[in-house]
């Protein structure tokens, strides 16, 4: 007896990956580096991706950082048309909120950078003690 294999998924790999950094200046750097040389092998622009990966993976090392705990990186590019980068930390209790900082201040653009350069993005929380900043953009005009 033989059995006929229909196949009804998209058969076309998805373009994702995921790497755990520490959460240090070294590891945002890499986060960067890691995404637009990603992007490159999909044949796709690292611009404005790496500028989000960056601001972001600097806020996950900076305000989300808990000693012995890694940071994890996600890129997934969606149906060809949404790029979508998400970076967990686990300090949940430290939730992104994007305020206009002083004009002398040195630091704090970081999320207004994010929503310039995205097209969407946002906080998943959860589980406890994690949550996810997420940002999308997208590829298609």
């Amino acid at each position: 007896m033989s059995q006929e294999i229909t196949r009804t998924e998209n058969s076309a790999p998805a373009r994702e990956f995921t790497v755990l950094l520490s959460p240090t200046r070294r590891g945002a750097r890499l986060a960067r580096l890691l995404t637009t040389a990603h992007l490159a092998d999909w044949g796709l622009s690292p611009e404005p991706a790496a500028h989000v990966v960056a601001e972001l993976a600097n806020n996950a090392a900076t305000h989300g950082r808990v000693s012995g705990r890694d940071f994890r990186l996600n890129v997934t590019v969606r149906d060809d048309k949404r790029l979508r980068i998400e970076v967990t930390d686990t300090r949940s209790e430290q939730l992104p909120t994007p305020e206009a900082p002083a004009d002398d201040a040195e630091t704090g653009r970081g999320l207004l950078i994010v929503d310039a350069l995205a097209d969407r993005w946002g906080v998943d929380h959860g589980p406890v003690p994690r949550k996810t900043v997420w940002a999308e953009i997208d590829l298609l005009p």
